[in-house]
This record gives structure tokens, sequence and C-alpha cells, in this order.
């Protein structure tokens, strides 16, 4: 098995890391950003109070939202028992130790291959490993870290992701064609408020049939789908800069008060924190990066 991938990847908006694998498990962490990861299965999307979880195997891409500090972390052994990405919340702590992990040295690599981190193995559109693997050890710490004062700082930092929670911030890739057109509808406009009934009817088929498709495929009803969709693209927004009354308008609420409210619940601050970089900001100076919500 080659060296965990581990460095620091600052990612200009709408930049991105094409689809790969590597044979270590990941944490990705956006410091300042949005960072979003897709395979197969769907997307997770995470603001800078939270990280992803890409188990070792996993064909992936990154895409960055905002200008945006991707801090990267390999690791050998699996400390969430999980074989699946997960979004995971960061405390103050667990942020202050991927941060130092990862150190401050930047990349200038380029190309298709760019940000790819040691261990890291591109794919063809085919699917099949790519001829060459791309190493990059620019972010590597180990020259300002002692050996001992890694191992520490890394057994501390396992213990923190045992104890992260998982947070429910993943949009899964809908297999069956009805529901994937309603799905693709709602990605082109979220702030479509056809009801479940009119979509399935769109689709060819019965609200019964397509609620049935959502618990099955989705894991989740089509309203609660809808919000997350919505939360998704919210946050992408935002992270481009764009106003929060503009976001809340795209994404289908109905004022901006509302969008606030459920932003709010479900990342624990408010969105203007995270559209506006700077002291109190989330992933800035000063700023609190993790609030739990009920």
């Amino acid at each position: 098995m080659s060296e965990a991938p581990t460095g620091r990847r600052p990612l200009a908006p709408g930049a991105g890391i094409d689809a790969h694998r590597h044979d270590t498990h990941q944490i990705a962490y956006a410091c300042r950003g949005v960072i979003s990861v897709t395979t197969d299965a769907g997307t997770w999307v995470a603001p800078a109070n939270r990280a992803l979880w890409v188990p070792a195997g996993t064909v992936h891409e990154h895409r960055a939202h905002g200008d945006t500090d991707l801090r990267l972390v390999g690791l050998t052994e699996n400390p969430l028992g999980l074989d699946r990405p997960a979004v995971l919340a960061v405390g103050p702590l667990l942020r202050e130790l991927i941060i130092a992990y990862t150190g401050d040295t930047t990349s200038d690599t380029t190309g298709h291959n760019a940000g790819l981190s040691a261990g890291d193995t591109t794919i063809d559109s085919a699917g099949d490993t790519a001829g060459d693997t791309t190493i990059d050890t620019a972010g590597d710490t180990a020259g300002r870290l002692g050996g001992g004062e890694r191992a520490r700082l890394l057994a501390v930092l396992l213990d923190q992701l045992r104890h992260a929670p998982e947070q429910p911030l993943h949009l899964p890739t809908a297999r069956d064609a009805r529901l994937a057109a309603v799905c693709a509808a709602l990605h082109q406009d979220p702030a479509d408020p056809g009801t479940l009934a009119q979509f399935a009817a769109r689709a060819g088929t019965s609200d019964r049939t397509l609620a049935r498709l959502c618990r099955a495929e989705l894991g989740m009803t089509f309203p609660q789908w809808r919000t997350q969709l919505r939360l998704h693209h919210a946050l992408l927004l935002l992270a481009d800069g764009v106003p929060v009354t503009t976001v809340a308008h795209r994404c289908g609420w109905a004022s901006a008060s509302a969008f606030i409210d459920v932003f709010r619940r479900a990342f624990g601050y408010t969105p203007g924190r995270l559209r506006q970089p700077g002291p109190g900001s989330i992933g800035g100076p000063g700023s609190t990066p993790y609030n739990r919500v009920p």
C-alpha cells in the first residue's frame, strides 16, 4: 500500500479533481469554501464545518465551490468503520488538528491531475485505471514535525474522528428512470413548486409509486429529499457569493427569513456567515466552525 495521501490543495471556484481512487481512506475538508464529492451513488457536500469521508477504493471526484482551501488527510485505518462516503461534523479541535496535520505548504501542480495526492489514481472515461499515478507530497508536514509529534497528532485526530457525528448531506442517485427524471427536473430548477402528484404525472406514474421510489432509492420522503436538494444548491450558490435573498428565491423558499430558518436548523449558523469571508465567518479568522443542531 502506498503512502497515505495527505496535504493542502487550494482550488479556484469551479475547479476540481477528476474521477480517481486511492488505496487509502481519505478525509476531505475545506477550511474555506465548499467542497463536494461525487460517486456513482450520489453527491455529498460539505461547507467549512463539515468534512467528507471517502473510503479506500471509491471512485470519486472533488469539486470546489467558491475559493476553496482543501485539506486531504489519508488514513490507512478506518476509525469510522464506514465503507461508504459520508459527511462528518467538524468541531473546533478536529478542525485545528486537520489544519496542523496537513500543513501550510501549497502545491503548484497543474493539468488534468492537478491536486492529486500520493496514492491517488485517475480513472479514464471507461472507468479503468489510467496508466500513471500522480504523486505530490508538497503538502506533507513531515519536514516540520518530528515522527513522534506527527504520530501523536494523528492519534488525537483519529480519536476525534471516531466521535464525529455523521451529517445528512447526501443526495443519492436515482436508478429508476421515472424518479431520475423528477430529480433531474428539480436539479435544473430547485424552486419548482410542483407537488408530488404533479411531478408523478409529468413522469408518467402515480404519486404513490413515486413516493415509494423516493423511500426505496433515496432513503427519504419526497419533501425531505427536496429540502436536501435545495440546501445543497444553496450551499453552492452562497459559496459563489450570491446574495442570501437571491439564493432563497432561486432555491424555492418563499422568503429570505424562511430560508435562513431552515438553513440555521440544518447547519447551526446563518447563511450570511458562509457567504462573506472574514472575521466570524465560517472558515474565517475567529469563526466558530461548528454548532450542533438538535
